[in-house]
């Protein structure tokens, strides 16, 4: 039985339960001062103040540890979730990202041949053991970061053979490295040229030859489209999303990033369990969501900024009741960043997020767009111990050290995985 002790923590800081939180909830952070963990065998067993974890230690009669941690100092908090990324590719895009910095719009770039299209060619080319290595280097610049679950999508092959080769490459590195990758399967990302002007076709091989396979050898949990403008429309997303909920599939759904084709509307109907982007949501949509209660509103800061756009609604969003998260879209076009501390930065100087509602939407609902807040994103008894220490005394430092990592140790399942 392993065990780990943590004292004298200067600050816990944490949301509390199992589930989205909503409109004013987001605001809720629980402080412990001087606070403590024990951790048995990964997962957290109590928390509380220093002598008072201490007392229930001794009462145990537990007298050896594997390891403490003296966290004097220092601010834990729970393991960042990253609830929407692209990270797994080959072919990088420097070239169009300062085209599009100096004034093409994406649109633009894509209509040239650029964009998703261009990442698709050097995936479908590079060898596994590279795409694997690839990736690994890519979980290690997240984990220092404090991100210990990742979403990790395909869609960079976008025919059978690629996106099988992306999927089985996340299995793997689900195994040899720490941090965790749900996984979401997205065919349907961009038309590959061989179905230039045939998205239906595409949508039926998606349907009948990809989506079985997949499902046969548990490659991913999620399905995805990218509903918008220039790509999938809402029947056809309609189609592949209900197809994929009938294979036992959760679904997700990028919506309202280029374009308002009532995506979110769809997302709800659907009961997906997060619907990400939502830069030209409408009105109509926000009180949809603030409805159903159970579709997280995951937006992307990095790309708004990198992509020169108006910045999601998050204040309408979080003041009309939804549930939002916070997440990178690392990807090689247009969000080429995990920096958690852009987003905190852009998240409350450009989208008035306050900073416990920005702990809140990388932490416990970052786990709910994953489906997953009943075992992550909270530091609670019976949750798994994925904990993040700050090198400062309190959690607000995210954003008052404004740019900077503050990240110095990252506690996964239980053991201490990086140190600055």
């Amino acid at each position: 039985m392993e065990n780990l002790l943590i004292l004298h923590a200067s600050q816990i800081a944490t949301p509390i339960g199992n589930s989205i939180k909503h409109g004013k909830e987001m605001n809720q952070i629980k402080i412990i001062n001087d606070g403590a963990i024990f951790l048995e065998n990964g997962l957290i067993k109590y928390i509380g103040k220093t002598d008072e974890v201490i007392e229930k230690v001794k009462s145990r009669n537990i007298s050896t540890f594997d390891k403490i941690i003296d966290a004097t100092g220092s601010t834990l908090v729970p393991g960042f979730v990253d609830s929407h990324t692209h990270f797994l590719f080959a072919g990088y895009r420097l070239d169009e990202f300062c085209e599009r910095v100096a004034g093409s719009t994406y649109m633009e770039i894509m209509e040239k041949g650029g964009g998703i299209q261009a990442t698709v060619d050097a995936t479908r080319k590079v060898s596994s053991a590279k795409l694997k290595k690839l990736g690994s280097n890519r979980l290690q610049e997240m984990l220092h970061q404090g991100i210990t679950t990742v979403e990790g999508k395909s869609g960079y092959g976008l025919d059978k053979e690629a996106e099988l080769k992306q999927l089985r490459a996340f299995r793997e590195l689900n195994v040899i490295q720490p941090v965790d990758i749900s996984v979401t399967y997205l065919g349907a990302h961009a038309i590959p040229r061989e179905f230039e002007n045939k998205t239906d076709e595409y949508i039926e091989f998606i349907i009948k030859e990809v989506l079985p396979v997949i499902k046969e050898e548990e490659l991913a949990e999620f399905v995805d489209v990218f509903c918008d403008q220039g790509v999938f429309d809402l029947e056809s997303s309609s189609k592949l999303l209900k197809s994929a909920k009938k294979l036992g599939f959760k679904i997700k759904m990028h919506a309202d990033e280029i374009a308002n084709l009532n995506g979110v509307k769809l997302a709800s109907e659907l009961d997906a369990v997060s619907a990400d982007h939502l830069i030209k949501i409408s009105l109509a949509e926000i009180d949809e969501l603030s409805r159903k209660k159970n579709t997280v509103a995951t937006l992307l800061p990095c790309t708004a900024f990198c992509l020169k756009e108006n910045f999601a609604p998050a204040r309408e969003l979080i003041d009309k009741g939804c549930g939002v998260a916070l997440a990178s879209d690392y990807n090689p076009g247009s969000s080429f960043t995990c920096s958690i501390p852009l987003i905190v930065a852009l998240s409350s100087f450009s989208m008035k997020m306050t900073m416990n509602e920005i702990l809140t939407a990388l932490t416990l609902n970052g786990a709910a767009a994953l489906d997953i807040a009943d075992e992550k994103g909270s530091l609670e008894p019976g949750k798994i111990g994925d904990i993040v220490f700050l090198n400062y005394s309190d959690f607000r430092y995210l954003l008052y050290n404004t740019g900077n990592n503050i990240v110095s140790k990252v506690i996964k399942n239980g053991k201490l995985v990086y140190q600055a």
